[in-house]
Parts: structure tokens; sequence; C-alpha cells
């Protein structure tokens, strides 16, 4: 009888954490655990690969390509935030495969609001002069300012202004709180304002 309650009780165990199952996997490369831990942000993954790559199929090729990478990538490093670690690495993803296209129609221009306010109007974006889409020169630009922000400024501007979430949604998404979203949104803002502007000035 105390055996079937013991039994009973760890029926009951609730489910591993993110950070457990991240352990496990490093530790024992099930892959069961791994598609338990990128399932959560599938739709995060696709809505960065459809950004970039503009087309439903191209997106959903890329998160299986993503999935696989994450089959040697998550044993090699000790990730410590998923959602942010795999919104860089689809983000980077992506500009790998439009640097390999050597094209990218419209897929860099960032939506940005102006100096008021991150609610209020305007647009920062790099294009090329003669073009109507960037060069690789205007991608890489973009790339490394994004690159030199901090992760938490790189991951609230992606979802706010390229995926349209809202505060609550990447509050919910990220596990940052609403002043924090609205403070990285800010100053991620005029970072990258000020670093692809010395771009231009060159």
């Amino acid at each position: 009888m105390f055996s079937l309650f013991r039994r009973n009780k760890s029926a009951a165990a609730p489910p591993p954490t993110e950070a457990e199952l991240l352990a496990r996997y490093r530790q024992h490369g099930d892959v069961q655990d791994l598609g338990r831990l990128y399932e959560p942000y599938f739709h995060l993954v696709y809505g960065v690969c459809l950004r970039y790559l503009r087309t439903e199929d191209d997106a959903k090729d890329a998160v299986m390509h993503i999935f696989e990478k994450l089959v040697v990538d998550l044993r090699r490093h000790e990730v410590q935030h998923l959602s942010s670690w795999l919104h860089t690495t689809a983000r980077n993803h992506c500009l790998m495969e439009l640097r390999r296209r050597k094209s990218a129609p419209d897929t860099v221009e960032f939506a940005l609001p102006g100096a008021a306010g991150v609610e209020s109007d305007g647009v920062l974006h790099l294009a090329a002069d003669d073009d109507d889409f960037p060069t690789e020169e205007h991608l890489q630009q973009l790339e490394a300012a994004m690159a030199a922000l901090p992760p938490e400024q790189q991951q609230c501007l992606d979802l706010f202004y390229r995926q349209q979430q809202s505060y609550q949604e990447i509050a919910a998404l990220t596990g940052y709180d609403l002043k924090q979203v609205k403070s990285y949104l800010q100053n991620g803002k005029r970072n990258l304002k000020l670093s692809l502007a010395r771009h231009v000035v060159r």
C-alpha cells in the first residue's frame, strides 16, 4: 500500500523546468528534451524567420534548420536565457541566409519611433541609394549595429518592431517586467540610431 502511494506521488511530480531540461539535454542529448525546449518558442523563431525571409516556406525551412543546429549547439553552450538565445540564433541564421543570396528585399528596414518616445512616429532604416534593396554593406552595418547592443535591447527591439509584439507580450515571452521592456526599447532605439548614424557620416 505504501509503495502504491509512493508511486502515485512520483507520478504527480511537476514537469521539469526549462533550466532542468537544458541541463538534462546537455548531459544526455535526448532529442525529446530538445523538442520540449523548442516547442514553446516555435512561434517566436518562426516570426523572426518570416520577417527576414519573407515567405512562409523559407521561414519553415529556417525553423527546421535552426532546430538541427540546436542539436549540437545546446550541448556545447551553457544557455541561461533560452528565449534571448533562440532569438539571436534565429536572427543570425536569417542574416547569413540573406548574405548567401546576395540580396534581401526590404528585410533590413527597421521601423523605429522618433526621438520623443517609443510610441511616436518615424522610421529609421538602411537603404541603398539607388537600389530597391540594401547592399551587402548595408546588411553588414545593420547586423553589426544590432550585435553591438546588449542582448536585452536586441531582443526587445526585434520583438516590438519586427514582430509587432505588445509590451505585455514581450514581458510574457522574456520574463522582463513592463518597466524593463520599455527601458530596453528606448535605450536600444537610441543606441541603434547612434550606431547607424556613425556609419552614414563615414
